[in-house]
């Protein structure tokens, strides 16, 4: 066998640590980045907070494989964090690795160097807890969603304060105050009390007995409270307790027999309630269908989740990553895009200590120059996030003026594909920059993907955007009539009527979308 040398040419892609990671920070959500940050901050001793605003370093893709600039070669210009949809935004993307990048990588040992650069922050908005756009007469102090969560009166809170007020031996009180901690947050009691009790008796025979029997008593007195219907085991028994409470000893005979049928319907499986089967149920309950017709009206006045006023949302306020705001009137209209600062987090790397690593070296320095070398990556790796989110921002505000005028009946079908080839990213990098990213917009607070829409073909041979048809079925549902609502067909074809193709079938995936019932749900009893 002869031995030879030969010289080959090849191209492959290889993802540095670097870029994995700028990849991985571009598809987060504004709260799993600050989770990130805290982590980082917690992990990385060369990494801190700043409460200032410093010069921005300028850093792209084309620089992302270089290893960190030195003194003598280091040159940071100051720019904005806004522009306007005309303007050019000199980022680039972090998903687009250059196809010859065939030279050895440098990885998080870095490259030997501990110096540090003139200026090592980074520009970014410390995201302080969400305001909610609440603030003080002064406005000096921003109140915070949580703490307004927290304030509120839980379910579990508001009945053991009703509880106080009865008189009940030792085992009743304890058994009232663990069927309270056993309800969801709707108010319902989903595990059985035979159940309950077993968790509690385990074995012994006589003591699951007695705390049945004590959970009974408990179970009575519980849906005697307020809110009415708490307790139930379902969503019957809910209505029923419901429409027991109703009863005064002034109601007239017919008052009481509509009451009467409405807790006969409240026995029967609840598909029928739900599909309105008026004969059906005028047969099992052997009323006549008029009576139905005004217990189900009578029915549609209760409330199915009697704890649902009580439960304890946590109020996941939505931060806007990006602001639009809109200046000038008639042809003169102007929108200008602006990233928002308060998601942006304001880094920098530790002074003391880097400068403390760039005069002592010894044993360990070769980890803490690694750990230096990520801290740094990980502020230009948050930039360029921002920056490609911004840049992505702006074509789709460029691309979708008519929305910004006139609101979601003018917006355009518009595809990854468009933004993709205009920036010349990849389509993957739009779809992560545009999922769980918020734009704040004249007509409210909506994900970047909500701009998207596929395209349905018109009379006169253009596209209309499924998001604008939709709009379109919510005004007609809007404004129909309650006593005849409209058909998927007739949607349909009032949308020929404006030019839209748009299919029977398409048109009941977009209601059932925009969460409309069908129409003989919608129509009034």
């Amino acid at each position: 066998m002869k031995q030879g040398l030969s010289l080959r040419v090849s191209q492959h892609l290889a993802l540095t640590p670097q870029l994995q990671q700028s990849i991985r920070l571009l598809q987060l959500s504004t709260l799993e980045l600050s989770q990130e940050v805290e982590q980082m901050l917690d992990e990385n001793p060369f990494l801190e907070r700043t409460a200032e605003e410093a010069a921005r370093e300028e850093f792209g893709v084309e620089a992302a494989d270089a290893p960190p600039p030195r003194d003598d070669d280091f040159a940071a210009g100051p720019s904005a964090t806004s522009t306007s949809t005309d303007s050019t935004v000199a980022a680039t993307d972090a998903d687009a690795p250059t196809p010859d990048a065939t030279e050895a990588q440098p990885d998080w040992e870095g490259d030997g160097t501990v110096e540090m650069a003139p200026d090592d922050s980074e520009w970014g908005g410390d995201a302080p807890a969400s305001s909610n756009n609440l603030s003080s007469n002064d406005g000096s102090d921003r109140a915070d969603a949580t703490e307004l969560a927290r304030s509120q009166e839980s379910l579990q809170s508001f009945l053991h304060r009703q509880a106080l007020s009865l008189r009940l031996n030792e085992s009743d009180r304890a058994a009232l105050r663990f069927l309270i901690e056993s309800l969801n947050d709707d108010g319902y009691l989903e595990d059985s009390l035979p159940a309950l009790a077993s968790g509690l008796a385990g074995d012994d025979n006589d003591e699951f007995d007695g705390l049945v029997h004590h959970f009974q008593v408990a179970l009575g007195l519980l849906q005697s409270l307020e809110p009415v219907g708490v307790g139930a085991r379902d969503l019957g028994e809910c209505l029923a307790i419901q429409l027991r409470a109703l009863a005064a000893p002034g109601d007239s005979a017919a008052t009481a027999q509509v009451r009467k049928t409405a807790i006969a319907i409240c026995k029967q499986p609840m598909e029928l309630l739900a599909r309105r089967d008026f004969k059906r149920l005028a047969t099992l309950t052997r009323s006549n269908e008029e009576e139905v017709r005004s217990a189900l009206q009578l029915i549609a006045t209760l409330e199915p989740k009697p704890g649902r006023r009580f439960v304890d949302v946590e109020r996941n306020v939505v931060i806007p990553d990006v602001i639009v705001t809109r200046s000038g009137s008639g042809t003169n209209i102007k929108f200008r895009v602006m990233l928002n600062p308060d998601v942006m987090p304001r880094l920098r790397v530790h002074d003391i200590y880097a400068g403390a690593l760039k005069q002592h070296k010894g044993e360990g320095s070769q980890a803490l120059s690694q750990r230096l070398q990520e801290a740094r990556w990980f502020i230009k790796n948050i930039q360029q996030r921002f920056d490609t989110i911004l840049r992505v921002s702006n074509a789709i505000v460029e691309r979708q003026k008519s929305y910004f005028v006139h609101g979601e009946l003018a917006m355009r079908p518009l595809v990854l594909r468009e933004i993709a080839d205009e920036l010349g990213l990849h389509e993957s990098t739009i779809s992560r920059v545009t999922t769980a990213k918020y734009m704040s917009t004249p007509y409210g607070t909506v994900e970047l993907k909500y701009f998207f829409g596929s395209a349905l073909g018109t009379e006169t041979g253009g596209n209309a955007s499924s998001t604008a048809v939709r709009a379109l079925i919510k005004q007609f549902v809007s404004a129909e009539s309650i006593k005849k609502p409209l058909s998927d067909s007739q949607i349909s074809e009032m949308l020929k009527e404006q030019g839209i193709e748009c299919a029977r079938r398409t048109v009941a995936k977009y209601r059932e979308a925009l969460r409309i019932a069908p129409a003989n749900l919608r129509k009034a009893l």
